[in-house]
């Protein structure tokens, strides 16, 4: 697999790729949030993508650029769910096999919406099992090739897309705030953000029990952690990839974490106050402004909702966690 690093001439190439095909989410503001922070705060909705997550943009622009020899023998992908289903759907759209590695505690909504875009599911054991190892000895036996959920050129530049998009609809912003796990979405968007609004601070956010990415953008190296536990089940990567590190190495203006419990609340302000619905990894961004984890006051902020996956019995305990 090529190792090259992306420009942003590969997202505006993977934008008109995907002109058509990918929902141009929208950008929702709150009046009453607005008013708490003193601050504009934009959401750019990829919660409302289809497939429910902002992975469909890197899914299909990476398999859209397959070799007709590549598609023919098929894809393979491992992931905890938004990215085997955008695999999955994307696939399907192209008239391409795909076979999902998914862990076996994923999330029973994203398992089945993977399986229902005709995709073969080869669960594993993420606290014993290695999704790479895996996936690898399929594409041996199989011929397979591999699209992995975020350290592929192809699959960064499509995510670049949504931040290309909400610069082209809100203008400059002051700060951007972006879900981090494996660094695909961050990537994307700093190099966006980078080309169109180059004064922009630019922070990946990740859950406090898996801050491989901060550990990793503070040592200057990849760091790699043992297998996190948090509910933001999309961002439990062990270490960012050799292609998204450099990137936000040089371009992320800081990593932040955010608790599982600033999560949920999270999720119930959308719920209660903006009627979305959104999921724990997808409020990693928007966790970090609510709490005000760094200054936001006066502020033009950009907000990247990155999924709303979340299997409904888990989303009733946690709009329900703390109330009287």
């Amino acid at each position: 697999m090529s190792r090259a690093l992306p420009r942003y001439q590969d997202i505006q190439e993977a934008a008109e790729r995907l002109r058509g095909v990918v929902h141009r989410t929208p950008v929702l503001t709150s009046q009453t949030l607005n008013g708490r922070l003193d601050a504009e705060v934009f959401f750019k909705c990829e919660n409302l993508q289809k497939v429910g997550a902002f992975k469909f943009r890197g899914a299909y622009n990476a398999i859209a650029k397959l070799s007709p020899e590549e598609r023919a023998a098929g894809v393979v992908t491992f992931s905890s769910g938004n990215h085997g289903q955008a695999i999955a759907r994307a696939a399907q759209a192209l008239g391409v096999t795909a076979t999902i590695v998914m862990p076996l505690d994923a999330p029973k909504a994203k398992r089945n919406a993977a399986a229902s875009y005709g995709a073969r599911i080869i669960p594993y054991d993420r606290q014993t099992e290695d999704r790479e190892q895996v996936a690898r000895q399929l594409i041996e036996q199989e011929g397979l090739t591999l699209i992995p959920p975020f350290d592929h050129a192809d699959v960064i530049a499509g995510q670049g897309t949504a931040v290309m998009e909400l610069l082209e609809e809100v203008g400059g912003l002051d700060a951007l705030f972006v879900p981090l796990g494996g660094g695909g979405l961050l990537a994307g968007s700093l190099l966006a953000a980078h080309a169109v609004a180059p004064e922009c601070l630019v922070y990946g956010v990740e859950p406090s029990a898996g801050n491989d990415g901060q550990q990793s953008f503070n040592k200057g190296e990849v760091v790699r952690i043992p297998p996190p536990r948090s509910i933001a089940d999309g961002a439990l990567t062990q270490a960012l990839g050799e292609i998204t590190f450099p990137i936000i190495k040089r371009y992320a203006h800081d990593i932040l974490t955010v608790s599982d419990e600033k999560l949920i609340h999270a999720m119930q302000f959308f719920a209660e106050r903006m009627k979305l619905v959104v999921e724990p990894t997808g409020c990693l961004g928007a966790a970090a402004v609510l709490n005000e984890t760094v200054p936001v006051r006066g502020m033009r902020i950009g907000v990247i909702l990155s999924g709303g996956n979340v299997d409904l019995a888990s989303y009733a305990a946690c709009l329900s966690h703390g109330q009287q």
